[in-house]
């Protein structure tokens, strides 16, 4: 078996986006105005040219179980970027990897000039919530910048 985590491809976009669109359903996470109908779910490697982005694929033989990245969203304040699209298949949460590829894309935005990180999330997700809060993130009253998924109703911040 071999499992790399790796910088997303064009080819990898309707994989990984089918498996964000499964972890809302088996979550039973809001559905609109989340990652879940957002068109550019479809589109993550698209939506990275020319930008101070980056995402990253956990490969498993040519399945994609996971990924995560950073993006310069609408609206935030400068040297900031959202931790973006961080989800795994039910096939490798407990072994590390989440934590692996989370500290891999907070030492990425840190060398790429990123000063925080902010997260926007559900409480359905709490143990994503748990990572990110051992991780160093910590909670903030309100929602920054312009994602459009209003439906999210934990916001976060990390100082990197």
């Amino acid at each position: 078996m071999s499992i790399t985590i790796r910088p997303i491809t064009q080819r990898d976009q309707r994989k990984l986006a089918q498996l964000i669109r499964s972890v809302f359903k088996e979550y039973r996470a809001p559905l609109e105005n989340t990652v879940y109908d957002d068109l550019n779910t479809w589109h993550i490697y698209d939506s990275l040219q020319g930008v101070n982005a980056q995402y990253w694929v956990i490969d498993i033989d040519g399945e994609i179980v996971g990924g995560c990245g950073f993006y310069p969203t609408e609206g935030l304040p400068d040297g900031y970027a959202e931790l973006v699209k961080f989800y795994l298949s039910p096939k490798i949460r407990g072994l590390g990897f989440g934590g692996k590829i989370l500290r891999q894309v907070i030492e990425e935005a840190q060398e790429t000039g990123y000063k925080k990180l902010y997260i926007e999330t559900f409480p359905e997700f709490s143990a994503a919530k748990g990572i990110y809060l051992r991780h160093g993130f910590y909670h903030i009253p309100e929602r920054l910048g312009n994602s459009t998924h209003t439906a999210t109703s934990i916001f976060m911040l990390l100082d990197i």
